[in-house]
């Protein structure tokens, strides 16, 4: 049997890391897993607190921590899977090392995160790091993208196997979403993190014209600090298990962004929770959103003007509208987006690697 070393960012309260990582352990049955993930729950605790010199304490026992875990245990695996990189705002020398050493590893990326490096606003950042993650990439034996963007970007580091795999539910989570009952106001939903929050001032202009004319309410949850005047906002901390039930509960789901280069990466996670919820979806159109979102589930939203269109309409036609959507919605993720059908792709390319490996 096979002993594979993931080498996750988070732990399983990272978001990136409990959808890229570790949903997909239990299928792994034929394969000795270990995971050591970079940073904990405490450290995306005070992250969000700005507790700077806590947080500045426990990156640095992080990194020691990594670094030593490489040197002693690496050679010990047939394989590592690696999320991202293995020291962020770090040179790429832990994964020259591992190329050194003949220890096969892949990387996978569901972010732009390149672009944090080439497109910083500080220059000895994009000088020092600016070409790291295409060493990474190049030095890998496979590269894992979230979507096409980030494949492209992959292939032309010269890494010679890359597949795009999207973030996908579990469905056993949401087989429960029909059950629990719509609020009483109309209600459009916005699901992510502090860091993405200020993504809804692209939206905030329609929000404050249609209330002219309709009753709505605003859920945000698991957002950060942010000034919506005038709109009717409810707060909810995020809770992995009430996730589903607070999406289920409203009417459409909203993914407003701007257009960068940075979420062109985007892999339309909060597009794939909603439909799964059954819930039709609004979206700008940029980067994979644009594939996702059809006339048969939602509006893709470009300005003010189309935004405040894709509202009414769903408020006009708020059952036969919403009812095709929601079906189409769920339909699609079964057959796409689900970790039922995509965790097979998942284990063949680590069976692959492992397979090149022996040969």
């Amino acid at each position: 049997m096979h002993d594979v070393w993931f080498l996750t960012k988070y732990d399983e309260v990272g978001p990136s890391s409990r959808y890229r990582v570790y949903q997909y352990l239990p299928y792994l049955t034929n394969i000795n897993c270990t995971v050591s993930p970079l940073l904990t729950a405490k450290y995306l605790q005070n992250r969000f607190t700005h507790n700077r010199f806590t947080q500045s304490w426990l990156i640095a026992k992080a990194y020691w921590t990594r670094i030593w875990l490489i040197f002693k245990r690496a050679h010990q695996y047939d394989l590592l899977a690696i999320e991202y990189e293995l020291l962020p705002y770090f040179p790429a020398w832990l994964e020259r090392y591992l190329h050194w050493r003949k220890i096969p590893y892949i990387v996978d990326y569901d972010d732009a995160l390149f672009h944090q490096y080439d497109l910083h606003k500080n220059v000895l950042v994009r000088k020092l790091l600016g070409d790291k993650i295409a060493t990474v990439m190049r030095l890998s034996s496979y590269v894992i993208a979230g979507n096409q963007y980030l494949a492209s970007y992959a292939k032309q580091t010269g890494v010679q196997q890359v597949s795009t795999l999207p973030t996908v539910v579990d469905l056993a989570h949401y087989c429960e979403a029909d059950q629990f009952k719509k609020a009483d106001v109309f209600t459009i939903v916005w699901i992510g993190s502090p860091s993405t929050t200020p993504y809804l001032k692209q939206v905030l202009s329609a929000l404050q014209i249609l209330k002219k004319e309709y009753t709505f309410r605003l859920r945000l949850i698991g957002a950060g600090k942010i000034d919506l005047s005038g709109i009717d906002v409810e707060r909810l901390a995020w809770r992995q298990d009430k996730e589903v039930e607070y999406i289920s509960q409203c009417h459409v789901g909203i993914m407003p962004l701007p257009d960068t280069p940075w979420t062109r990466g985007k892999c339309g996670f909060k597009l794939i929770q909603y439909m799964a919820c059954g819930l039709p979806v609004i979206a700008s159109p940029v980067g994979v959103n644009k594939e996702m979102v059809t006339p048969e589930v939602g509006f893709l939203a470009t300005d003010t003007k189309e935004w405040l269109q894709a509202f009414k309409d769903l408020f006009i036609d708020v059952a036969g509208g919403i009812n095709n959507m929601s079906s189409t919605g769920k339909y699609i993720v079964r057959k796409k987006y689900s970790l039922q059908v995509i965790h097979r792709q998942f284990i063949s390319i680590i069976n692959r690697i492992l397979g090149e490996k022996e040969n």
